[in-house]
């Protein structure tokens, strides 16, 4: 975690989150006013839980989300007998962008998940430091705590892999982006060796798109389709979710014939494991 990070205490909040806004308002006038019922200033409960005046300030105005242990500190201080702790219920519900909660939430219903994924490894795939590598350089850049919560958003989401009962989730990977050492060797020998963890669980395939193909119908870019218990499905290629038949039929046409046309997962694995021996 960055310096900066370790400092802040959570994170700023979307104005164009509702929910979120009206949650973190909530939690942050309950944190003043206990403050102020135990007659403590804000500097001095500041100097108390370990953060900064300013800081404090922020998140009594709702302008902050705090993180657990920052709540967990605050019960201590302010002798709330686990009521302020017990708030992080609420927080961590939107602790995350906005649109990184509605895909997770998607996810976690999905009976089925089908991925191609063009140009890098899949979020639900990263590992921590590739996650961040990968992130951190986007440009304009992000800052560094902007970074940390969208690691740790993205990670969150991999918990569709402890799932009872778990969904059948299906990954195709270019070989090119398998190629890139993005974060260093280090970084990307353990992103490999990940990827082959995860590709031999019971519930996924992973596939590899080879750089020989001759012939590549995923070439209109990223697919995702997800299936759901009660039959209805959504998919979603460079826009927005659709759910509308005639684009899903679409969309699992390309995604079919893309699973066709790449290697095996039997295979895939070993390409993986033979990416892995270079480096």
């Amino acid at each position: 975690m960055s310096v900066d990070a370790a400092v802040e205490p959570g994170w700023e909040v979307d104005p164009d989150d509702e929910w979120g806004v009206a949650v973190i308002a909530t939690v942050g006038r309950q944190l003043k006013l206990r403050r102020e019922a135990v007659g403590m200033r804000a500097a001095e409960f500041g100097e108390a839980v370990g953060y900064g005046e300013d800081l404090v300030y922020k998140i009594e105005g709702g302008k902050r989300i705090p993180r657990q242990e920052y709540l967990d500190r605050a019960d201590e201080v302010l002798g709330a007998g686990g009521l302020v702790s017990a708030a992080w219920e609420d927080v961590k519900k939107v602790r995350y962008p906005k649109k990184v909660r509605e895909l997770a939430k998607l996810e976690g219903q999905a009976v089925e998940i089908g991925v191609y994924e063009p140009n890098s490894v899949h979020g639900l795939l990263q590992t921590p430091d590739h996650a961040r590598a990968v992130i951190s350089a986007a440009q304009p850049p992000y800052t560094p705590d902007d970074v940390e919560r969208m690691v740790t958003a993205r990670l969150a989401r991999q918990s569709v892999f402890e799932r009872v009962p778990a969904p059948s989730i299906h990954f195709v990977l270019e070989e090119a982006a398998l190629r890139r050492p993005i974060g260093g060797t280090m970084v990307w020998r353990r992103q490999l060796e990940h990827l082959l963890e995860v590709g031999r669980l019971h519930n996924v395939m992973l596939q590899v798109m080879p750089l020989n193909t001759e012939v590549h119908s995923g070439l209109d870019g990223k697919i995702e389709v997800l299936k759901f218990p009660d039959g209805t499905a959504v998919g979603r290629s460079e826009g927005r979710p659709t759910s509308d038949p005639k684009q899903l039929r679409i969309l699992e046409l390309r995604y079919g014939t893309i699973r066709a046309q790449a290697l095996s997962p039997r295979e895939s694995l070993v390409l993986i494991e033979q990416l892995l021996g270079e480096t």
